[in-house]
């Protein structure tokens, strides 16, 4: 029996309310699939695209000419990173005080990610500007590119100023480039600073934002409300039941990060979450998948 489906089928002796009700639930591609390709890089969307998620997730820093770039860090990360010949990149390097040219010029598809075992390098790759996305997706002709959405986060942070630009002026370069693409229905702006997606519903009311939130216990709904925020994103390890209640109460979606095991997705889908941020997409559509197969099977006259 397959791993995942020997693992099904535990979860089912645990939680057989699953077979009864398998709701749907939106997947989030995490940096695309950032535990089968390099993260944050085209083949990982590419691969998301192929699974068929319904987001996918991604972050922004900024170059010094301005541009959007996808990456997780401000930085050039050495982990992840190497020069093009090879060579480590000696120190992390800002994004903010580099070219264009000189962020694509670093191979950032050869190294490993050490944390994903089943992790594929694909040498040669360089971090994607994000018109680089919407134009393969403008482009492409996997049939998921016509209605997949995206889940941006703006990598900003209030202690170091110097290596961002300023909230409202990174959220009007997002959304300039939004409205270029026609993607504002499609797109969600998420983030950990509130001054980003308050200045994105001033920017575009119509704009959908999610607050994210990190290993911690708080007033979720009144969060949410004070950051104007439409959703809620937090750490999958420390939101609760009775948090994702009262979220719902109020009228506000949960879509919990990262969850990339059966036993997380189990535990989440008995919540009744609205989505699942996760670098596992692959493994998570087949996971639902096989819940509404068995979902079916058990609906069938005996």
């Amino acid at each position: 029996m397959p791993l995942l489906m020997k693992s099904f089928s535990i979860s089912l002796f645990l939680f057989p309310f699953l077979v009864l009700a398998a709701p749907h639930v939106e997947v989030h591609g995490h940096r695309g699939a950032r535990a089968l390709r390099p993260e944050n890089t085209l083949p990982a969307f590419e691969l998301a695209l192929q699974a068929k998620v319904d987001v996918l997730e991604l972050d922004l820093a900024v170059t010094k000419e301005g541009r959007l770039v996808i990456s997780h860090d401000p930085l050039i990360s050495p982990a992840i990173c190497q020069s093009k010949d090879g060579k480590p990149i000696p120190e992390k390097l800002a994004i903010h005080f580099l070219s264009l040219e000189q962020v694509q010029s670093y191979d950032c598809g050869s190294l490993k990610n050490p944390k994903f075992p089943k992790q594929i390098p694909v040498p040669g790759t360089s971090i994607p500007t994000l018109e680089q996305l919407f134009e393969w997706i403008k482009t492409s002709k996997l049939p998921q590119a016509a209605k997949v959405k995206f889940n941006i986060e703006t990598k900003i942070f209030p202690s170091h100023p110097e290596i961002t630009p300023t909230p409202k002026v990174f959220v009007q370069k997002i959304i300039d480039l939004v409205k270029r693409y026609g993607f504002t229905e499609r797109v969600i702006l998420q983030s950990f600073d509130d001054r980003t997606l308050k200045a994105a519903k001033e920017i575009e009311p119509r704009i959908r934002t999610a607050l994210l939130t990190s290993d911690n216990h708080i007033d979720y709904v009144k969060a949410v409300k004070a950051a104007k925020a439409d959703s809620l994103s937090p750490d999958a390890d420390w939101i609760l039941p009775e948090d994702v209640e009262k979220l719902h109460q109020a009228g506000i979606p949960v879509i919990p990060w990262t969850a990339n095991d059966p036993k997380t997705w189990d535990r989440l889908l008995k919540m009744k979450v609205d989505g699942i941020i996760t670098d596992e997409p692959v493994g998570l559509m087949e996971y639902l998948k096989g819940m509404t197969s068995l979902e079916a099977q058990s609906s069938l006259p005996e």
